[in-house]
C-alpha cells in the first residue's frame, strides 16, 4: 500500500520556501505545487488598490490552495507545497483586516469559509 504524503513549507516572503521546496523535490523526487502568482487574476489589482481587492485576493488563494489539497489527496504521489492554506487564514487575512484593508464583514465571511474547508483537511504539523 502506498502512503500518500503531503508536505507544505511555511514562512515569510523571501525566506527561501521556494528554494527549499525545489531542493527537497529534486532530492526526494517529489512533485511540487507552487503558489499561483503568475495566473492569479487579482494580484496586480491588489497591489494597485489593496482595500478594494484584499478580500478577492484572499478568496482566490484560499480556493487555489484548497483545490491543490483536494488534487493531492486524489493522487498517489508525494507532493510538496511552497505555501500552506493556514498562512493565509492565520497571518495574511488577519493582517489585512488589522490594517483596515479588509472589512470585518469580509474577514468574517472569509474565515468562516476557511473553517469549513479546513475541517475537511487533517494536517500533521511538525
Amino acid at each position: 500500500m502506498h502512503q500518500l504524503k503531503h508536505i507544505a513549507i511555511a514562512g515569510n516572503i523571501g525566506a527561501g520556501k521556494t528554494t527549499l521546496t525545489e531542493m527537497l523535490s529534486k532530492h526526494y523526487g517529489w512533485d511540487v505545487q507552487y503558489e499561483d502568482t503568475t495566473t492569479n487574476p487579482y494580484l496586480a489589482d491588489f497591489y494597485e488598490d489593496m482595500h478594494r481587492w484584499s478580500f478577492n485576493l484572499q478568496i482566490y488563494f484560499l480556493n487555489s490552495r484548497y483545490d491543490q489539497i483536494l488534487k493531492i489527496r486524489k493522487g498517489t504521489k508525494t507532493v510538496i507545497q511552497d505555501r500552506t492554506i493556514y498562512e493565509d487564514a492565520h497571518i495574511f487575512a488577519p493582517n489585512l483586516h488589522d490594517m483596515n484593508l479588509m472589512s470585518s464583514r469580509d474577514f468574517s465571511n472569509y474565515f468562516e469559509l476557511f473553517k469549513l474547508m479546513s475541517s475537511q483537511v487533517e494536517p500533521l504539523i511538525y
